[in-house]
C-alpha cells in the first residue's frame, strides 16, 4: 500500500536523437576514431559505478560490491530486483509481494526506494515494477553511502547499469517458459554504423505465474544510442519505456497469537481474488543524455542528466487485522479461525517525477611522491509526487481459504499525500597512492535539500515545509600484504532525513528532525589465486533510533532514543577447478537495539531479520561438450516476527537444479537453459515483514520447472 512538472526528458531525448542521426549521415562519409578495446581480465579489473571511485577496480576499494551481469540474471531466471535475495548472502526479503514493489534489505537495514536507488550513478525512484530487460548488470553498494547519495537509509545502495550500443554488430532473442504458462520473448539487437550506435531492447511477457488469480501482462522497449563525435568527445542517449499490470499478493498472517504451520497452507493461494479485485498498473517512462569529454590525457569532464516520469494505479482487495463476533480485535493478525477484516484499497492515477544533472570532473595529477586521482561532481535533482483522493473502505469478512466473497466499495474518502523534494549535492573524492602498496581513499559529500508535503482530498492538509544541509565524511585505507592479497579498512557515515507525523496527537508534530546520522566501520581481507578467490570483511554499523514519548499533557513527542546496532562478518569465496565451481557467500548478523532510556527494549532484535545467511552454487561440465550441471543452495536463518520478540520464524533452505548448454553454428550460438526452483517443493515462510502494526507471512513459492532459449547472432 502504500508533481507536476513540465517533461524535459522529451525535449532532451528529440535534441540527443537528432544529433544521432545528423552523426549517423555523417559517418557514411567520414572516417572517426571509435572507441579503445577493453579488455576484462577476471573480477578484479571490473570497476563498480555503484562505488562512486571511477575507474578503480571493485577488488581494490575499501568496501564490498556486488555485480550481477544480466547472463547471471537469466541463468536464474530473474526478472525482478527481488531476486537479487537469491545471489548474495548479504541481501534479503523486506515485503516482496507477486506482482508489486521489490524491497530490499542489506545487512539488515530496509533501503528506502525513495533514495536507496540509482541508474547509472543518477537517482531513480523505485517505488514501480523496474524491469531489467534492458540492464547490461546490476550493482550492490554494502554499507552506509553518505559518499555516494545525499540521503539514504544504511545498508546499501542499488545501481542500474544501462546497455549500451557494443563496438561489434550483435544480436539476441530470447524466448522463456514455466510450467505454469508463463511466456516471454525478447531482442537485444546491436549495430554499428561508424561512429554511431544503436542498440534495442524489447520485451513482453505473458505472466502465469504460481500464484493463482494474478496474472497479468509485462512490455518494455529500450532505446540507447551513442555517437563518438572524435576522438575524445562521446555522447550517450538512452529512451525505456515499461509497463506491467498484474494482481498483487497481499500477505497471510498470524492467526490470533499463533504462528500458522506453513505445510498447511497453499503457497498458491492468493487472498487478492475478490472478483472485483483490479490489477496494479506500473507505467515508467526514463530518459537519460550523457556526454563524456577528454580534456587531456589526464582529465575528463562528463555532464549526464535523467528525467523518469511513473504512474500507477495502486489497487488490493487487503486483508488487515480481525473483527470478531464478539468484538474482540486483532491488529497485528487474523482471527484464529483464519478470518480477516478486507477492504477496498485504491489510489489511482499516482504520479511520481525524478529530475536529475550532474557535472563531474576527473583526473589525475601529483603532489611531491604522491599520486592523486581526483573527483569532483555537483548533482541536482528534483522529485515530486502528485497523488488524488484513494479508498481505504471496509469490503467485509474474508478467510485464509480465499472463499468468501467481499462487497467493493471503491469510495475516495480517505485522503494522500503530496511530496516535493530538492536537493543539491557537492561531493569530492581523492585516491592517494601512498606507496606501491598502499592507496588512501578520502571523500566528502556537502548535500543541501528542502522537503515539504502536504495531503490532498481532505480539509485538513497537514503541511509540512523544511530545509536542512549536513556533510558526510568517509574514509579509507586498502594495502596489498602479498601479490594476492590484500586488506582494508574504511569509515564513512550516512544520513537520513524525517520529520515528526503532522497529527493532533503529537506535540512536535510537523517538525523536521534531526538528521540521522548513521556510522559504519568495515576491516576486510581479500585473495585471489588460479584456485580459489575469497573475502572476508567485518562491519559495524550504528543508527539512531526514535521513540514516542508520552508528555505528561497526554501528547506524543517523538525524539532520538538510542541506537539500531547491526555488526556482522561476510564471507565469499569461488573455488575453481577446470570444469567447475565452487560459489559461496554468508552471512552471521548480530543486530540488536541499544541505548534506550527504556530499558526493556535494550538487546531487542529487528523484526524480518535472518540472523544468518548463506549461497551455495555449484557448477560442473558435463561429459557431452557445451553442457553445463547446476546446482543452488540458499538458506536463511531464524528471524523476529514481533518487534517485542515474543515470537521467531524458524529458518528455511531450498535446493535450485538447473542445467546449461551451448550449441555453437559458426558465428552463431544457441543457448539452452532449464531451471528447476525449490527442487524439494519446501514449504516455509520466506519472510515476516511487520508494517502498520501488523504481521505479513509470505510462503516459499512452489516447487517450479523454467526454461529459456537464447540465440545469439
Amino acid at each position: 500500500m502504500h508533481h507536476k512538472l513540465s517533461h524535459p526528458h522529451h525535449r532532451l531525448g528529440t535534441l540527443a536523437l537528432a544529433a544521432l542521426l545528423c552523426a549517423s549521415a555523417q559517418a557514411q562519409n567520414t572516417v572517426t576514431s571509435t572507441l579503445p578495446a577493453v579488455q576484462l581480465s577476471g573480477r578484479a579489473q571490473l570497476p563498480s559505478g555503484v562505488a562512486g571511485w571511477g575507474d578503480t577496480p571493485a577488488a581494490q576499494l575499501p568496501m564490498q560490491t556486488l555485480s550481477t551481469s544480466q547472463e547471471q540474471l537469466r541463468e536464474r531466471g530473474i526478472s525482478s530486483l527481488a531476486g537479487l535475495t537469491e545471489l548474495d548472502a548479504s541481501a534479503s526479503d523486506a515485503y516482496n509481494a507477486a506482482g508489486y514493489v521489490s524491497y530490499l534489505k542489506l545487512r539488515g537495514f530496509t533501503l528506502d526506494n525513495r533514495f536507496n536507488y540509482r541508474r547509472d550513478g543518477l537517482p531513480i525512484n523505485a517505488e514501480t515494477a523496474l524491469l531489467l530487460g534492458n540492464m547490461e548488470r546490476v550493482e550492490l553498494l554494502k554499507g552506509t553511502s553518505g559518499l555516494q547519495a545525499g540521503t539514504s537509509a544504511p545498508g546499501g545502495l542499488v545501481n542500474l547499469v544501462v546497455k549500451r550500443p557494443l563496438r561489434e554488430d550483435a544480436s539476441s532473442l530470447l524466448l522463456a517458459a514455466d510450467q505454469y504458462g508463463q511466456l516471454e520473448a525478447g531482442l537485444d539487437l546491436n549495430r554499428r554504423m561508424g561512429s554511431v550506435g544503436l542498440r534495442v531492447n524489447a520485451s513482453a511477457a505473458q505472466l502465469h505465474p504460481a500464484l493463482y488469480d494474478a496474472n497479468g501482462q509485462r512490455r518494455q522497449l529500450a532505446l540507447a544510442g551513442q555517437w563518438q563525435a572524435s576522438a575524445d568527445t562521446v555522447l550517450d542517449v538512452e529512451y525505456e519505456h515499461s509497463q506491467q499490470r498484474q494482481r498483487s499478493q497481499p500477505g497471510f498472517s498470524l492467526l490470533g497469537a499463533q504462528l500458522p504451520d506453513a505445510r498447511a497452507i497453499n503457497p498458491r493461494v492468493n487472498l487478492n481474488n475478490q472478483d472485483w479485485s483490479l490489477p496494479v498498473r506500473f507505467q515508467g517512462d526514463t530518459t537519460s543524455v550523457r556526454l563524456r569529454q577528454q580534456l587531456s590525457a589526464q582529465w575528463q569532464l562528463q555532464a549526464q542528466a535523467m528525467a523518469q516520469n511513473l504512474r500507477t494505479d495502486d489497487r488490493l482487495a487487503y486483508p488487515f487485522g480481525c473483527t470478531q463476533a464478539d468484538g474482540t480485535y486483532w491488529a497485528s493478525s487474523y482471527c484464529p479461525n483464519g478470518d480477516f477484516d478486507q477492504f477496498d484499497y485504491r489510489s489511482d492515477n499516482e504520479h511520481r517525477h525524478s529530475r536529475a544533472l550532474e557535472v563531474s570532473l576527473q583526473g589525475r595529477f601529483s603532489t611531491g611522491a604522491l599520486q592523486h586521482q581526483l573527483q569532483a561532481s555537483v548533482l541536482r535533482s528534483a522529485f515530486n509526487s502528485r497523488f488524488e483522493g484513494q479508498a481505504y473502505n471496509w469490503a467485509g469478512t474474508g478467510n485464509i481459504s480465499g472463499l468468501p466473497r467481499t462487497q467493493a466499495d471503491p469510495s475516495l474518502n480517505d485522503a494522500n499525500t503530496n511530496r516535493d523534494e530538492r536537493s543539491t549535492e557537492l561531493a569530492l573524492r581523492d585516491t592517494v597512492a601512498l606507496s606501491a602498496q598502499a592507496q588512501l581513499f578520502v571523500g566528502l559529500r556537502h548535500t543541501q535539500l528542502q522537503r515539504a508535503s502536504a495531503r490532498v482530498n481532505t480539509s485538513n492538509p497537514r503541511a509540512t515545509d523544511y530545509s536542512q544541509s549536513f556533510t558526510t565524511p568517509w574514509l579509507g585505507l586498502s594495502w596489498t600484504l602479498a601479490p594476492q592479497l590484500q586488506a582494508y579498512a574504511s569509515w564513512g557515515q550516512g544520513v537520513e532525513s524525517e520529520v515528526t507525523p503532522q497529527r493532533n496527537t503529537y506535540a512536535n508534530a510537523g517538525q523536521a528532525l534531526p538528521a540521522l546520522r548513521s556510522r559504519q566501520w568495515e576491516l576486510g581481507l581479500r585473495g585471489e589465486s588460479p584456485l580459489l578467490d575469497w573475502g572476508l570483511s567485518a562491519f559495524d554499523i550504528s543508527r539512531p533510533a526514535w521513540r514516542d514519548i508520552t508528555l505528561a499533557s497526554g501528547l506524543l513527542e517523538r525524539r532520538a532514543d538510542g541506537v539500531q546496532h547491526h555488526r556482522g562478518l561476510e564471507a565469499q569465496a569461488t573455488l575453481k577447478w577446470n570444469g567447475g565451481s565452487l560459489a559461496a557467500s554468508g552471512l552471521w548478523l548480530k543486530a540488536q537495539r541499544q541505548d534506550s532510556a527504556d530499558a526493556s527494549l535494550n538487546g531487542l532484535k529487528p523484526d524480518n531479520v535472518p540472523a544468518r545467511s548463506a549461497r551455495l552454487q555449484l557448477q560442473q561440465a558435463a561429459l557431452l561438450p557445451g553442457l553445463r550441471w547446476v546446482a543452488s543452495l540458499q538458506h536463511e536463518g531464524p528471524r523476529m516476527i514481533l518487534p517485542d520478540n515474543s515470537l521467531q520464524l524458524p529458518g528455511w533452505t531450498t535446493l535450485e537444479l538447473g542445467a546449461r548448454y551451448d550449441w555453437t553454428l559458426g558465428a552463431h550460438t544457441l543457448v539452452l537453459r532449464a531451471g528447476l526452483d525449490n527442487a524439494l517443493n519446501r514449504r516455509a515462510w520466506r519472510e515476516s515483514p511487520y508494517q502498520y502494526e501488523h504481521v505479513y507471512l509470505y510462503p516459499l513459492a512452489p516447487r517450479t520447472l523454467r526454461a529459456s532459449a537464447s540465440w545469439n547472432f
